[in-house]
C-alpha cells in the first residue's frame, strides 16, 4: 500500500518544488491530489493559468496538465479548466 505522506516526502522538495513526475500510477494519483489543491473548487481557469501554477511546481507543466484532466483531477472544455476531483480540506 501506498503511504501518500512518504510520496509527497520523497518527490517533493521543502519548498514544494516537484522534483519529478512518478512513474508508478498510485504515486502519481498523490502527487496530483497535492497539485489539485492548488485549484479551488468552483473557479474557471483559462489554460495559460493552469501552466502558471503548474509551472510553480515542476518545469514539464503540460505533462502535469495532462495528468491532471487524465485522471479526473481538473476537467477541461473550450480551454477552460476547473477542478473537478481531489481532496478538499474543509
Amino acid at each position: 500500500m501506498t503511504d501518500p505522506q512518504q510520496v509527497l516526502r520523497t518527490f517533493f522538495d521543502e519548498d514544494g518544488t516537484l522534483r519529478s513526475i512518478p512513474t508508478r500510477h498510485a504515486k502519481r494519483l498523490v502527487v496530483l491530489d497535492r497539485l489539485a489543491q492548488s485549484f479551488e473548487p468552483g473557479e474557471r481557469y483559462e489554460e495559460a493559468e493552469v501552466n502558471l501554477v503548474l509551472r510553480r511546481f515542476h518545469p514539464d507543466h503540460a505533462a502535469l496538465r495532462r495528468y491532471l484532466v487524465e485522471n479526473g483531477f481538473l476537467a477541461r472544455e473550450s480551454g477552460i479548466y476547473w477542478r473537478s476531483g481531489g481532496t478538499v480540506d474543509v
